[in-house]
């Protein structure tokens, strides 16, 4: 309601002679004498385009048109008397008779002022409403033929009516209190307005509101709807000054704010500045001290100084201050050329790996042989390594042991889920928030240039639209790249090549080729029974006495319930799934301490039913009463594990099935496994109708776990042998190896974890592709004892040393007649 009551309104009386007839305040009077006058049968027509005219107000009017001119002109001459109409469409220039609305004001031209600027401007009075009829003529204007609209009224009397307009007058005057735009002699004239009628006008007339809003407001005949209608619209226009005055009111006591902080600022910076105690030159001058003793190069020391005279340049209260000042502090935290002194006591060194870890002798092996060469030539490269194998076996906490074996400081920096390669490089110090990346932190927080730094799960890298992480670290596991490594916040060449990067996969077929090519890897696979029960006793016990508040005297358990947990409660090449069950132990003595309970300080195999509950089956080795069932040995991401390879025949057309949720390369075998079989079925005495006259299966249990790899085609082969010819497969005999449709044999992979689960399955005979002879010889013969190999070249040798000359029983001949 910004134009509401405008000055212009009240400053038009300035221009207007004492013998002018018009009535500034209409009153109940002077509006019965109106509404008395008889309305003329036609009127010149003058069309309004950005305002409504209401009866008894008075408002200048600029006239531009030439008709309009005209118009006003010729009645000045004659009664002064015409029609005013707003028009329907604003932005029509000369509009039509049609084009305007149906309810207009008879108007009292009260003045006509001639305008220095050439424009002519009238000043009019409205009288009583009136209704467009039809057209009488368009030139020189427009002369219509109207009617008297009359008006409906309630009774003055009425408590509803009185309520009405009293709360419209009130509610008028709190607008123009709370608006600082209208003058003050808007007040004076509402309280002095009379007649309700007019005192709608009034509002309605000065109101904030487009054209057609107003237009409603004169076309309704009756005086209380009216006054409803403009009394919603005023409720509105108050809530909105008011939220304007909330919002001005806020903004300026935050600028006030703003400005006293200032000058507070100021004149405390004056004030330090005479005592010479001004925080950020003493900021300034300490940072430069420190930088007098970092022993970096020429040009980082250039960059530093570049970057703090700009600190220093700057207003403490900028935004950009706070990132300067964090930039320089990174500068000055980071470990430039600062080394920790390696230890070369290589006895002492192997002492510590020992004592943290059991086996893992190639580990060890390596790390010693980093110090030997270290000890001799002073001063190289440190290698990047990888340890990988199963979950659980020591790989992760094996880097803080050769950490301490060495003497340097130990980072652990996890990689898995990382998905952003910012995460390894940094931010650029464009960005709001930017940070170093955790390398260049992960070093601040050493404090030395020289650490292990051991890079965990580096097979679990992702990738996004952020980048690709893996690909960053090429740069920081180069040994011939990361001496001049280059952070994108810190953006000066850092030296990584005396860092001891160690990285830990459990599988290295999901790492990058790029990034295997630049490590050496080390496989740390799984334990011995013998080797876990080794583990226990010397680190598993004590490390859950010492987390339980346990003393050694109070707990004690014997190797057999050891053995017997590892081998009825835990399925895996680790210690970890042994922890938690020692764990539960401790916890359990733990309890009947705090209760007070008898109890026996040596825990025995037979107390672990009441303590872990019942054990779980563990797949184990069946007879060889069953035609078509072989035992195979399989790798997995928690170790090794023995699978069965089942096969049946059935009446058919020859159809092959496979089942038990295996992967292309699994199914490739099984198909290679039965056109050998058929190709030489003659070798065995089968019938070569059988293959077309029967269906076959096979299936492979567990089929809610994913399989596959070839490693499992002597054992389908044998199976399928077993199948056709009835015979028995050799008790106590696992298998593995790939096969090709020449009737090779091929060497495969992990075998020290398929050795171990065979171990644990009760196997005792073992068939093995000659090739991986080397790889048998190279594990320790402790890993070995209870096991006979078998080593073979071609298929044929499989199946004459897996199946017996014996039959099962009830078999069914399919061999040559």
């Amino acid at each position: 309601m910004n134009d509401f009551l405008s000055e212009n309104a009240f400053a038009i009386t300035d221009n207007i002679d004492a013998n002018t007839e018009f009535i500034p305040l209409v009153s109940e009077e002077d509006e019965e004498r109106i509404n008395k006058e008889e309305v003329p049968d036609q009127l010149p027509i003058l069309s309004l385009r950005n305002n409504v005219l209401f009866p008894g107000v008075v408002i200048p009017i600029t006239v531009g048109r030439d008709k309009s001119i005209k118009l006003i002109k010729d009645a000045e001459k004659g009664t002064k008397m015409i029609g005013v109409v707003a028009q329907k469409d604003v932005n029509i220039e000369e509009p039509t008779f049609s084009e305007l609305n149906k309810i207009g004001t008879i108007a009292h031209i009260v003045k006509v002022l001639k305008i220095p600027d050439g424009s002519t401007t009238v000043i009019i009075q409205g009288k009583k409403r009136f209704e467009l009829q039809e057209l009488i003529s368009e030139e020189p204007y427009i002369i219509a033929r109207v009617k008297s609209f009359d008006e409906i009224k309630s009774p003055s009397s009425d408590d509803n009516s009185i309520a009405l307009y009293q709360t419209l007058k009130e509610t008028a005057l709190k607008i123009i209190k709370e608006s600082p735009q209208i003058p003050s002699e808007a007040s004076f004239a509402l309280k002095n307005i009379e007649s309700n009628n007019f005192l709608v006008n009034f509002i309605a007339s000065h109101m904030s509101a487009e054209v057609e809003e107003k237009q409603k407001i004169l076309a309704e005949a009756d005086l209380d709807k009216r006054a409803n209608v403009l009394l919603k619209h005023l409720d509105k226009e108050l809530q909105l000054l008011a939220i304007k005055n909330d919002i001005q009111s806020r903004v300026r006591v935050d600028l006030d704010k703003q400005q006293r902080e200032y000058f507070l600022h100021q004149q405390m910076k004056e004030i330090q500045e005479e005592l010479g105690d001004n925080p950020q030159k003493q900021e300034v001058l300490e940072f430069r001290k420190k930088s007098k003793k970092k022993k970096w190069k020429k040009s980082v020391a250039k960059t530093f100084e570049k970057q703090l005279n700009k600190l220093e340049r700057m207003n403490p209260q900028g935004a950009e201050y706070g990132i300067q000042l964090n930039y320089v502090e990174t500068l000055l935290d980071l470990p430039w050329k600062k080394y920790t002194k390696d230890k070369f006591d290589l006895k002492l060194a192997q002492e510590i790996l020992d004592r943290d870890h059991f086996g893992l002798e190639k580990v060890k092996e390596r790390i010693i042989e980093y110090l030997a060469v270290l000890k001799l030539k002073g001063d190289m490269k440190s290698p990047i390594l990888c340890l990988y194998g199963p979950p659980g076996v020591g790989k992760t906490s094996l880097g803080k042991s050769i950490a301490e074996a060495v003497g340097r400081k130990y980072i652990r920096m996890s990689l898995g889920g990382v998905h952003d390669e910012a995460e390894i490089r940094g931010h650029r110090k464009t960005y709001i928030g930017a940070m170093p990346g955790r390398i260049m932190t992960s070093l601040k927080k050493a404090k030395s240039s020289n650490p292990v730094f051991v890079l965990d799960e580096i097979d679990k890298v992702g990738t996004s639209n952020h980048g690709d992480p893996s690909s960053a670290l090429l740069e920081v596991l180069d040994p011939e790249q990361n001496d001049s490594f280059k952070d994108n916040y810190v953006e000066i060449d850092y030296d990584l090549s005396k860092v001891m990067f160690i990285a830990t996969a459990n599988e290295l077929s999901t790492i990058q080729p790029a990034l295997r090519d630049r490590m050496e890897f080390i496989e740390v696979s799984g334990y011995t029974t013998e080797e876990k029960i080794e583990i226990a006793k010397r680190h598993l016990v004590r490390k859950q006495l010492k987390a339980n508040g346990l003393k050694e005297d109070q707990f004690s358990i014997e190797d057999q319930a050891i053995e017997h947990i590892i081998e009825a409660y835990t399925s895996e090449s680790g210690v970890r799934g042994l922890e938690k069950r020692i764990a539960k132990t401790v916890r359990y003595r733990a309890k009947q301490i705090a209760m007070e309970e008898e109890f026996d300080v040596m825990f025995k195999k037979e107390d672990l039913l009441t303590i872990l509950g019942p054990s779980y089956e563990k797949d184990k080795y069946n007879d060889n009463n069953v035609a078509g069932v072989v035992t195979g040995l399989a790798w997995t991401r928690v170790g090794g594990d023995i699978l069965f390879i089942e096969s049946s025949i059935t009446k058919g057309k020859g159809k092959l099935t496979l089942t038990g949720n295996l992967g292309d390369v699994m199914k490739e075998s099984a198909i290679i496994a039965l056109e050998y079989l058929k190709a030489h079925a003659s070798n065995w005495g089968i019938d070569v109708k059988v293959f077309d006259e029967h269906n076959i299966h096979i299936h492979v249990p567990a089929g809610a776990t994913p399989k596959d790899g070839p490693s499992a085609g002597i054992t389908m082969l044998t199976a399928l042998a077993s199948l056709f010819t009835q015979r028995k497969v050799k008790k106590y005999l696992a298998m593995t190896g790939e096969i090709t449709l020449r009737g090779d044999v091929l060497p495969v992979g992990g075998l020290k974890e398929k050795i171990l689960a065979a171990k644990r399955a009760g196997i005792k005979e073992l068939i093995l592709c000659e090739k991986n002879r080397k790889d048998i010889e190279e594990i320790k013969p402790s890993y070995l004892n209870g096991l006979t190999f078998n080593y073979v070249s071609k298929m044929n040798e499989v199946v004459e040393l897996a199946l017996l000359k014996d039959k099962v029983d009830n078999s069914i001949d399919f061999t040559l007649n």
